[in-house]
């Protein structure tokens, strides 16, 4: 599902009629660790990214298990660049514009989980290996939230910034 800045977001109009955006901060895995406790996370980062978590709503409310929605060809758009380092800005801000219009704003320090906690949550029972992604949650202002819903349309371009990293372009076919 993972494809670069600047490359096709597919529809995948055949399979869902509800695909969504939501820009994240993502953090990568710098070194192999398992039971790592929260006070230890930092040491096995080895940077951040951006990833656009692109959602199929109508595959995530079907099933149980959200892998569909979240897994379809072309769904996790990632980079352009990852910025070199274990320990965050005091935080990130992070917005997503949809064709222009800014549609989410906010910052790191809202998010539910802290960074050290969701690595130390996943990495209960799961190795971490170097070069692992963990998408760490995304602002308000995703398409679904909207009345009527705002889904992606063949054209959109995409845009998702965040501070000291950059951004992440794609558009949809």
């Amino acid at each position: 599902s993972v494809i670069a800045c600047g490359e096709e977001i597919d529809l995948h109009a055949g399979v869902t009629s509800q695909p969504d955006y939501e820009g994240e901060l993502a953090v990568v895995i710098g070194q192999r660790g398992t039971n790592i406790a929260e006070e230890d996370a930092w040491d096995y980062i080895f940077g951040y990214t951006i990833i656009n978590d692109v959602t199929a709503r109508d595959l995530q409310k079907r099933h149980s298990q959200w892998l569909l929605g979240k897994s379809l060809d072309t769904f996790c758009p990632m980079g352009p660049y990852i910025l070199v380092g274990n320990h965050a800005p005091q935080y990130f801000e992070v917005q997503t514009c949809i064709n222009g219009e800014l549609r989410q704003s906010g910052k790191t320090e809202d998010l539910i989980f802290s960074i050290p906690n969701l690595i130390a949550t996943i990495s209960s029972g799961i190795t971490l290996e170097p070069g692992d992604i963990i998408s760490t949650g995304t602002p308000k202002g995703v398409g679904m939230g909207f009345r009527p819903p705002r889904f992606l349309q063949s054209g959109d371009e995409i845009a998702i910034t965040i501070s000291s990293i950059g951004t992440l372009e794609n558009t949809v076919k």
